[in-house]
């Protein structure tokens, strides 16, 4: 598994408790919620890194 990068996120509370109903709502952790959607965002605005798609292409393969 890749290595991750850790920092701190200051997020309004309501915020928060947002992402963590809508993360339990789909069987995430609030840190695996946002992972997916800001994945999601960059892949929508054409900045996901070539890299991991071409990573995530070969995982799919296999």
């Amino acid at each position: 598994m890749a290595t991750k990068k850790a920092f701190v996120l200051r997020i309004d509370p309501a915020i928060s408790e947002a992402l963590e109903k809508w993360a339990e709502d789909e069987f995430r952790s609030t840190n695996g919620q946002l992972e997916y959607i800001i994945s999601n965002s960059l892949k929508k605005a054409g900045r996901y890194p070539k890299k991991l798609k071409n990573s995530e292409d070969n995982q799919q393969i296999n």
